[in-house]
């Protein structure tokens, strides 16, 4: 069985056992997470309000920030030119299991 779930933004393809990089959330390592399913599929597809009894349980992990992404700007003739960094941080999430 898998679900689809939908945390920062993004949409993740989860079944149990995974373990996945997700937006920062709140929590410490160690705690629970339950997270509401947008799809789940195997035997039976189930989407829409059937999947309103289903919930998603993940195990937070780990904290982390991930690499340094650069960027530049540039300007031609100007002599315009702007180096800055960021990390993005991030929340590594084990699922636990998909009950309904």
């Amino acid at each position: 069985m898998f679900a689809i779930i939908e945390t920062g933004g993004k949409q993740y393809r989860v079944s149990e056992g995974d373990v996945i990089h997700v937006e920062s959330l709140k929590g410490e390592a160690g705690d629970t997470i339950d997270l509401k399913p947008l799809f789940v599929g195997g035997d039976k597809a189930l989407f829409g309000d059937a999947v309103g009894q289903f919930v998603v349980n993940a195990e937070v992990v780990q904290h982390g920030r991930g690499p340094k992404i650069y960027i530049r700007k540039y300007k031609s003739g100007v002599q315009y030119r702007r180096r800055t960094g960021h990390r993005q941080d991030y929340t590594t999430l084990k699922i636990v299991g998909i009950k309904g």
